[in-house]
């Protein structure tokens, strides 16, 4: 019984102190495609104002990761409940803060609401706009942030293609998105409206990953905005800046 024992607690003491399997390291990553910030080659890998600050950051700390591009809803909650997930880029809002070890700001955006060019849509105030049909994604911070200011119709899509769909085709009458997203979109077709917030981007983590390992990211992104490596890669996409 004694000699039993004896080789447990040595046994405990052996898993305790090993050193981490390479795979227990690494990152997986989650996000949408949702042009410019992220973009989804034929091959499926992917490129963007995001993942290309990313992709130094993780080369560069020598941090092994996977990316996987999938509907937001799904990408956020991947992030939320799953062992080194991360998810980006997610609006660092105050509900949001404490689900997540956050590297930011990989970017600070104004949100602005979008009306087809032709409907008789005029809005002054975002009360006014209250009184249309606006369409979000299912799970992005304006969901949220929508139904905290009150508005009373919101319809809620899988992505940002199927509710830009929506707006084209009347279905909808104003849709929030970034600035710079709104800029690549046809100007005859689309027209800006007014304000709805403005936010800080980063990559959200799940609590899992290593203080450690969001401390080197987070430096190593400090060091892009200090060195204008982070305005590059904006002014490469077009970006409007902060």
């Amino acid at each position: 019984m004694g000699l039993i024992r004896i080789c447990l607690i040595f046994l405990a003491f052996a898993l305790l102190f090993a050193p981490w399997p390479a795979s227990a390291a690494k990152l997986f990553l989650t996000t949408e495609v949702y042009p410019p910030y992220n973009l989804q080659a034929a091959d499926g890998s992917v490129q963007g104002v995001y993942f290309d600050q990313l992709k130094i950051m993780l080369e560069e700390t020598g941090t092994s990761y996977e990316v996987a591009v999938m509907p937001w809803a799904r990408a956020i909650a991947l992030a939320a409940t799953q062992t080194m997930h991360c998810v980006f880029a997610t609006a660092r809002t105050p509900e949001r803060e404490k689900l997540f070890k956050w590297v930011s700001p990989i970017h600070t955006d104004r949100n602005i609401l979008v009306a087809r060019r032709k409907a008789d849509i005029n809005v002054s105030s975002l009360q006014d706009a209250k009184k249309y049909r606006i369409g979000t994604q299912r799970g992005d911070y304006t969901e949220a942030l929508l139904e905290t200011l009150g508005f009373p119709l919101v319809d809620v899509g899988a992505d940002f293609q199927i509710t830009l769909h929506k707006l084209k085709a009347g279905r909808i009458d104003l849709m929030p998105m970034s600035e710079s997203t709104f800029k690549t979109l046809p100007a005859d077709t689309f027209k800006e409206v007014i304000t709805l917030t403005r936010q800080q981007l980063g990559l959200a983590c799940n609590k899992s990953v290593p203080d450690a390992l969001i401390a080197k990211l987070q430096a190593r992104l400090d060091g892009l905005i200090a060195d204008g490596t982070q305005q590059r890669i904006f002014d490469r996409y077009n970006l409007v800046s902060p």
